[in-house]
């Protein structure tokens, strides 16, 4: 079960100074005719019209914490009347779609600062809280922006299946690259199911909420680059045994078990494939890799990552 809770509070309870927005989908339709925008299937664009997820969505936020709140793709503008009903004071939005951004700002006046910009490029803030329900095509790309700057606090809305690699565990078959990197940069937690009803136009595939809270202080690894090549390297022949993977980041196979044993590995680390160690592994190991590079290991890499695996 997850630490985050939403609260008891009802919808209608709560300030009735927030202005309306579409949230059902005639009322959506109506709205994106009238602003001349026609939501791209293939770009994932669906909106959502579910009031009680966008609560859910804004309390995952946690609003009480004060911290400013970005929220990604702000579309007609439910995530954010809900973000503004529970009392959030700081408040940007960013939008992409110039007419969606200009609705936005008629719509929410002076209780929100818009940037029509797009999420991928974006310069976020570190001691922020980031929300969204984010686009099918782009949202692995901008949770890993996310991650890579450390932003303090994440509460988004992602496909199903993006949504369960980022926090799988290890052993699963979801488990790999994402899982390992959200440990790296903190805790993520794997929220409720969201069905395709809650969108219009409904989409093919279910949703899930997910949220990250960032690691203090350093890192685990000195060199993230160092980390992504040794996952991407071990994980492109997942179905393999680490007997057989391991030797392409040493000068042998003795050399391979002198690898392991300095990061920590367990006796059995040749006959188990990557997604059966946890990420702490691949992090000493990497530290490992980082050492010897550096030529502060007693024994210090004869070669580089340079040969890929058989």
């Amino acid at each position: 079960m997850s630490r985050t809770s939403t609260g008891s509070s009802s919808l209608a309870s709560r300030a009735g100074s927030v202005p309306a927005v579409p949230d059902r989908p005639r009322a959506v339709d109506e709205a994106l005719s009238r602003l001349g925008v026609r939501p791209s299937r293939g770009l994932g664009q669906s909106f959502l019209v579910d009031r009680f997820v966008a609560d859910t969505l804004a309390a995952i936020a946690e609003p009480a914490s004060g911290r400013a709140v970005v929220e990604v793709g702000g579309g007609l503008g439910i995530v954010t009347r809900a973000l503004l009903e529970r009392g959030v004071q700081d408040l940007t939005v960013v939008e992409r779609d110039r007419r969606l951004a200009d609705h936005l700002t008629a719509t929410f006046g002076r209780s929100i600062a818009v940037r029509c910009a797009d999420a991928r490029t974006y310069d976020f803030p570190r001691d922020v809280t980031v929300v969204g329900s984010l686009p099918y095509s782009s949202a692995t790309l901008i949770v890993l922006e996310l991650l890579h700057r450390r932003v303090r606090r994440i509460a988004v809305l992602l496909q199903k299946e993006v949504a369960e690699r980022f926090a799988a565990p290890a052993g699963s078959r979801a488990y790999g690259r994402s899982s390992i990197l959200a440990r790296l940069y903190g805790e993520p937690e794997l929220l409720r199911e969201v069905g395709p009803e809650a969108f219009h136009p409904v989409p093919r595939v279910s949703s899930r909420l997910w949220a990250h809270t960032a690691r203090d202080g350093a890192l685990p690894v000195r060199s993230v680059v160092r980390l992504e090549e040794v996952v991407r390297r071990l994980f492109a022949a997942r179905r393999k045994q680490l007997g057989n993977l391991l030797p392409q980041f040493a000068s042998d196979r003795a050399d391979a078990e002198e690898l392991a044993r300095e990061a920590g590995w367990p006796e059995a680390w040749a006959h188990l494939r990557p997604e059966q160690l946890g990420p702490e592994a691949f992090f000493r190991l990497t530290t490992v890799l980082e050492d010897r590079a550096s030529g502060s290991s007693p024994r210090a890499a004869s070669r580089s990552l340079a040969r890929p695996p058989d």
